[in-house]
């Protein structure tokens, strides 16, 4: 299972090349110094006076009332994240292991009725769904261990995010109302994250769906409920029927490296008039479709195309880096080959030098926020402006040299 993806979906903000990956989700709010006052006891009284006057039956919140506990524990692992470096190569090496590009077409096969079902009414494809089924829970083999309702319990009284995770508890009981599921079994992940693909409770109640027919939702243990459930999410992250989602290409040595960017679109007949062509060196298709050029390893390693859809990836969880994974492993289910990786041992910067880099950046008058070791979207740009001051070819992605760089410019 991955770090808290519907965290990191609302939360993280690390795009790049290097990219840390919390153990748990973004450091950026458990940074944030804070205090709660009122004791427990005062606090879930309160809780649930609320929860009855939104209309929460008694019966639901009496289910619940075991588990409405503060666990410091849940405290601790919030608190007490550590990070550690890894490129997209590494990250999506570790995460695309055999077994799983093996057992996702098994399932496919398995469940085709199923899928097609799901891609007739949502317009999602077998091999999308699948891929975050896998990076997600291995398929339902790791839901996470802890109780939801305990540990969302704690995080709404803890006083740096209690107002997302306070709605979040509130539809965890809904969702005991509804009877999609018993407080009992609600075992997900620390963060309060639920079922095969990880939803957090108001996701769940929003967009989980009834899709094998018993009047229930239950993403913890029917397949029919994940693989529908899951489309009609990437449908509200805006997926578009018909369409792909990423692509590798071949890039030529002149491209103007700038415009490798994912906030940066442009036809892909422009790209093809750039010399961009398939990974198979066949021309691009000429037409309108518009795309972005990502090199999460920089010039000299694997290139994308990353189209519209592909933003549904990026806005499941925000870091390039897993969404690229995940984008990535959803082609390899598709058929496509496994990627070129580029040039042999490309360059990485370690968290200390990614930090160096970013004080130096910051020296010199480019907006990276906080200097923390973390490369995302504002240092990416900030890197891009320096390579273009350096005369460097600016693709955005830190090496060693723009360090070297950095350190001797005035």
């Amino acid at each position: 299972m991955k770090p808290s993806a519907a965290l990191f979906r609302a939360t993280a903000h690390a795009v790049g090349a290097l990219v840390a990956l919390s153990l748990a989700f973004t450091a950026a709010s458990a940074a944030t110094p804070c205090s709660t006052n009122e004791s427990f006891a005062t606090w879930l009284d309160a809780f649930k006076q609320e929860a009855a006057a939104q209309g929460i039956s008694r019966s639901a919140i009496t289910a619940a009332s075991p588990y409405l506990a503060y666990d410091q524990r849940i405290v601790n692992i919030d608190r007490g994240q550590r990070f550690f470096a890894q490129s997209f190569l590494q990250f999506s090496d570790k995460m695309l292991a055999a077994y799983r590009l093996q057992r996702g077409p098994a399932l496919i096969k398995k469940y085709d009725a199923i899928f097609s079902r799901a891609e007739k009414e949502y317009g999602v494809p077998a091999p999308v769904i699948v891929a975050f089924w896998g990076l997600e829970s291995d398929f339902g083999a790791d839901m996470g261990k802890d109780q939801a309702i305990r540990s969302l319990t704690t995080l709404a009284y803890d006083c740096r995010r209690s107002d997302m995770f306070r709605g979040h508890l509130f539809d965890a009981l809904r969702l005991i109302e509804r009877g999609d599921l018993d407080a009992p079994e609600m075992i997900g992940s620390w963060a309060g994250e639920l079922g095969q693909t990880q939803m957090m409770p108001s996701e769940y109640l929003k967009y989980a769906v009834d899709y094998d027919g018993d009047g229930h939702r239950n993403l913890l243990r029917s397949v029919p409920d994940v693989i529908g459930s899951t489309a009609n999410y990437l449908v509200s992250l805006g997926w578009r029927r018909g369409e792909p989602w990423l692509q590798e290409v071949q890039v030529p040595a002149n491209l103007a490296w700038d415009q490798a960017d994912l906030a940066i679109q442009h036809p892909r007949s422009k790209w093809a008039d750039w010399g961009v062509k398939l990974r198979d060196g066949k021309p691009l298709p000429s037409d309108n479709l518009p795309a972005s050029l990502v090199l999460p390893m920089g010039r000299q390693g694997p290139a994308f195309l990353a189209y519209p859809n592909f933003q549904a990836y990026v806005k499941w969880n925000a870091s390039l880096i897993y969404s690229l994974t995940a984008a990535y492993y959803a082609t390899r289910l598709d058929g496509a080959p496994a990627m070129n990786r580029g040039a042999p041992n490309i360059p990485t910067l370690t968290q200390d030098q990614a930090k160096e880099l970013q004080q130096l950046l910051a020296k010199a008058g480019y907006d990276v926020g906080t200097p923390d070791g973390k490369i995302g979207a504002a240092t990416r740009s900030a890197v891009k402006e320096a390579q273009l001051k350096l005369g460097l070819p600016a693709d955005s992605y830190p090496t060693p040299e723009l360090v070297s760089r950095m350190r001797t410019t005035r």
